[in-house]
């Protein structure tokens, strides 16, 4: 008879390890892809997933805690010992495990199955975690990790004594076509689970009988180096389904920075010292439309040139300028106005819109905003400012034609 417990009675854990230290990638597990931090991707995923009943995050930083709890994990600080740059990504699961049980007040030992999974993977799913759960639960094995089909030819360099390349997976003799090799797999690096009892007595997480689960290749992404945090994300519009463009039943409001955002960022100046800047008339249509749909508008800059408020009177939408704190007026405004921030699309370009960036729900940067600006972005014009990308935005909301 199966000593296994229900399944609706198994105690499965997500561990996800997050160090404060990264020699790759400075501050690697809060940089945000689609404008939103790597470890709390992590643990939106692993929340997501059916068959996880706790995630933690185990962490020797407070700033990391402080994403991870925002995000919904609980968290473990991890000891010096073992959070250098030599720990083990085993140690720290352990040591999670077993804090885990301690905190929440569980008998020590009760945790069915532990997962140890990688927010350096910034496009892991539920469907991945629940698939590494079911193949240890359901589908027998000790240990179960993601994979990707590879169809690759691998080399290796020579040594000294005889320096020529040869094939690792192949014979460099014969080239075989794709569908007469062997299907060779990759791990991924995404997600891993353990029988909790096997991986205490093991201390790795290859016990027993390992189990393939197969994902995309496409997806498969390991983020070591700052090229791959810069594919990642362009990439996260495409493969991310969180990094979609929002629709009129994501939104309650929307807020627009004016200069680089409405304009192209240039000013034209006069013999006098007056100033003029280049507005797009498509731009003023998407606003009309919004505002025609319901949607509060407001223009927030911290320009002071009356340029912006005569803009605004055109528009016929309010306006705050010469606004030095954009992020305090914002969520001022928000409380008078009763909207909640998460539920609120801001859109600017530099620098000064990344404290508004960390309080709306829809961070949108303008194509060419700067870079941080669009690695903070959850999406992204493809429309400069000046350009009409007030426009797209409003076609995200109402549809290509700002139907009513």
């Amino acid at each position: 008879m199966s000593t296994e417990p229900p399944a609706a009675n198994r105690s499965v854990l997500v561990v996800i390890p997050a160090r404060g230290g990264s020699k790759g990638v400075p501050g690697k597990n809060l940089a945000p892809v689609a404008g939103v931090p790597l470890v709390a991707r992590a643990v939106d995923a692993s929340r997501r997933a059916r068959r996880v009943t706790g995630v933690v995050v185990s962490t020797d930083d407070p700033s990391i805690a402080e994403v991870a709890r925002t995000a919904g994990a609980d968290v473990v600080l991890r000891p010096a010992a073992i959070a250098g740059d030599t720990a083990t990504s085993e140690a720290a699961v352990l040591h999670a495990m077993d804090a885990y049980e301690a905190m929440t007040g569980a008998e020590r030992g009760s945790t069915d199955v532990v997962l140890l999974v990688q927010c350096t993977s910034p496009f892991v799913t539920a469907e991945e975690i629940d698939g590494v759960v079911a193949a240890v639960t359901e589908g027998g094995a000790d240990t179960a990790h993601t994979v990707a089909p590879f169809h690759g030819f691998i080399w290796r360099e020579g040594v000294d004594q005889d320096p020529s390349a040869y094939g690792v997976n192949h014979d460099k003799a014969t080239r075989p076509r794709r569908q007469d090799r062997p299907q060779d797999l990759l791990e991924t690096g995404t997600a891993y689970a353990m029988r909790a009892a096997g991986f205490r007595a093991a201390g790795h997480r290859f016990f027993g009988r390992t189990a393939l689960v197969r994902t995309d290749p496409a997806k498969v992404l390991e983020i070591d180096e700052p090229a791959d945090l810069a594919r990642a994300r362009a990439l996260a519009p495409l493969l991310d389904p969180t990094a979609a463009t929002p629709t009129r039943d994501d939104v309650d409001a929307v807020v627009l920075d004016f200069d680089g955002t409405q304009t192209d960022d240039r000013v034209l100046i006069d013999a006098d010292g007056h100033e003029a800047v280049t507005v797009h008339r498509g731009d003023g249509l998407g606003i009309a439309a919004l505002r025609r749909a319901g949607l509060p508008v407001l223009i927030l800059s911290t320009e002071t040139n009356p340029v912006v408020a005569a803009r605004a009177r055109k528009l016929n939408v309010p306006v705050l300028h010469g606004i030095d704190r954009k992020d305090l007026a914002l969520k001022q405004w928000c409380e008078e106005n009763g909207i909640a921030p998460e539920r609120v699309l801001y859109a600017g370009n530099d620098v000064n819109d990344l404290p508004c960036f960390g309080l709306v729900g829809w961070p949108v940067a303008v194509a060419g905003a700067h870079d941080v600006v669009r690695a903070a972005a959850r999406a992204i014009t493809t429309a400069e400012g000046g350009f009409g990308a007030i426009r797209e935005i409003a076609a995200w909301l109402l549809g290509p034609t700002l139907a009513r």
